[in-house]
């Protein structure tokens, strides 16, 4: 507790909640409130924790819709909480990071989904194709905290510690109706110790696997284990699925695990192909394609500024993500249909024969081709009409930041350099594609 209440580590944790800058808990208390409020307090705070006084308060839960249905219950901490939590993670994380498996990719300091699908892809081409997918029902909500705290006593002996760490986990929630609920199990999300508690949790299922001498990757609650046959496959589920309730008193859902070839299954949003390179899996592509379909949306109120910067910040992050496939033929290949429905969004936007007759004008159309102006076809129609993608081009639509996939990847592309050129270069040049 020393450690963590010492100034170099309360000022460290104090400008990651600031820069993190949270909704607010139940207290209502923001994130760029809080210096000022440890400025006044900050001694009184200190104190109670070195005394082992400090009492969390209950957290606001709030459900984010998950993409593919259900609900997902975030906990929101006071600020002051989460502080808190930030310190303690600080000088948890360093002690616990170098017992943690190796397949363990998620939530920790430097790795992260792109890393477990590389190591995913390395065991597929060392010939394990079968992979034993389990989806942990409601992992978050069930975690058990007596199995919890004592995997975190066996590192953790500073007894202050270990009994704040309990009071987080019983702080309990305030539902959207104003009332609290206590809680018995379950490590919320949305502080920032959960992630690192749920790791410390499932270290004794990674340490069990390689126990088995098997192989496998898990980021958070998602596990994969490779083997070679769907024998092998079939009965690790099985004998898996059976320890887990065991030894951690969880479950397996039945509905969301299974067994498949590396193809038939994803992973974090991705899938290895028969060719086992690593390509976006067809859920995937299926939601960027109704976000395609909402952004583009023309009956929304905003600017066609405003629609350009939706779409860009999401494609790029989108692509941030999935542009690290190495297969991207899925991906690219939606470019012509993302500029139809662009193409669509602006003819209905145009509103009217006179609107539209006033922006092909704009557009450098000739008067001789402006009559489709007063077309009666439908919008989605008029989507590919020639004079529509004449006066509204690939090259008008990039110049405009109205980017697709395809843009995307060509920019990705490693340069090319005419031997002329190479000639002159002294030294080898090593040309690597730019970072999106």
């Amino acid at each position: 507790m020393e450690a963590a209440v010492e100034a170099g580590n309360w000022e460290a944790a104090l400008c990651a909640v600031e820069r993190n800058a949270g909704a607010p808990g139940p207290d209502g208390m923001r994130s760029n409130e809080l210096r000022d409020h440890l400025a006044k307090h900050g001694a009184g705070i200190r104190a109670k924790l070195l005394k082992g006084s400090y009492q969390p308060g209950a957290a606001r839960r709030k459900e984010i819709p998950k993409p593919n249905g259900g609900i997902r219950p975030l906990s929101i901490p006071n600020v002051l909480d989460r502080f808190v939590q930030q310190m303690l993670l600080q000088v948890m994380q360093p002690i616990f990071e170098p017992r943690f498996s190796e397949a363990s990719h998620g939530f920790r300091p430097g790795r992260g989904a792109h890393g477990a699908i590389g190591a995913a892809q390395r065991q597929a081409r060392e010939g394990r194709e079968w992979v034993v997918d389990m989806d942990i029902t409601a992992f978050f909500d069930r975690v058990n905290h007596d199995i919890l705290m004592t995997q975190v006593s066996r590192v953790v002996r500073d007894k202050r510690m270990l009994q704040l760490i309990g009071r987080f986990l019983r702080a309990g929630i305030v539902l959207p109706e104003g009332c609290k609920v206590s809680s018995t199990e379950g490590t919320p999300q949305g502080g920032p110790l959960s992630p690192l508690l749920a790791n410390i949790y499932l270290d004794k299922l990674d340490k069990e696997i390689e126990r088995r001498g098997l192989k496998h990757v898990r980021y958070a609650d998602d596990c994969n284990i490779y083997v070679s046959s769907q024998r092998a496959a079939q009965r690790v589920l099985e004998v898996m699925g059976q320890w887990i309730a065991k030894h951690l008193k969880l479950e397996v859902n039945a509905k969301k695990s299974g067994i498949g070839r590396v193809w038939e299954r994803k992973f974090l949003g991705f899938i290895l192909t028969a060719a086992l390179l690593i390509a976006a899996s067809p859920q995937a592509i299926a939601k960027f394609k109704d976000q395609v379909r909402a952004k583009w949306d023309a009956r929304q109120s905003l600017s066609s500024e405003q629609l350009r910067d939706q779409w860009s910040n999401y494609q790029r992050g989108w692509w941030a993500y999935y542009g690290r496939a190495e297969e991207q033929k899925n991906m690219v290949q939606l470019s012509g249909w993302i500029r139809r429905h662009m193409r669509k969004c602006f003819w209905q936007r145009w509103h009217n024969a006179s609107g539209r007759l006033a922006a092909l004008t704009r557009l450098g159309i000739p008067p001789s081709r402006r009559e489709v102006a007063r077309s009666s076809r439908g919008a989605w129609r008029m989507g590919r009409h020639p004079v529509l993608q004449e006066a509204l081009n690939n090259r008008t639509l990039k110049k405009y930041g109205l980017i697709t996939p395809a843009d995307l990847a060509s920019r990705d592309k490693p340069r090319v350099v005419s031997n002329r050129r190479m000639r002159k270069t002294a030294r080898p040049v090593v040309w690597e594609p730019r970072r999106v």
